[in-house]
């Protein structure tokens, strides 16, 4: 099972960027996708997650900024990010969590930073 992060980097205040998680070795269908962060010092926080079905939720500091969806034919997570602040600043993981065997996968993380 593979879940590859990318589309992290460097932006500044306002701005956007887009996460993408490739899933592999798992039915892709068959499991919750979620979007989590760390931030230096602070312990990893769920960011939003999505049902296989496309039900989504945020936490709420980032509702309205930042957007969930799934591609179920490409095997594939997203998220948008937009209005960006320097306080989203961490190391953003993408997560399956399978809705009937619960198994959980992470992938390696990618670091988006928010600076001038």
């Amino acid at each position: 099972v593979q879940l590859v992060e990318s589309g992290g980097g460097l932006v500044q205040p306002g701005g956007s960027l887009r996460l993408s998680c490739a899933a592999s070795g798992i039915t892709f269908s068959l499991y919750a996708m979620g979007w989590y962060r760390q931030a230096p010092g602070k312990q990893r926080e769920l960011v939003a997650t999505i049902t296989s079905g496309g039900s989504t939720n945020y936490v709420d500091s980032v509702k309205g900024r930042l957007f969930i969806s799934r591609d179920n034919v490409k095997n594939t997570a997203s998220l948008q990010m937009n209005s960006l602040k320097s306080e989203d600043t961490a190391v953003y993981y993408c997560n399956a969590r399978g809705v009937i065997s619960a198994r959980e996968y992470w992938g390696q993380g990618a670091q988006v930073t928010i600076s001038s």
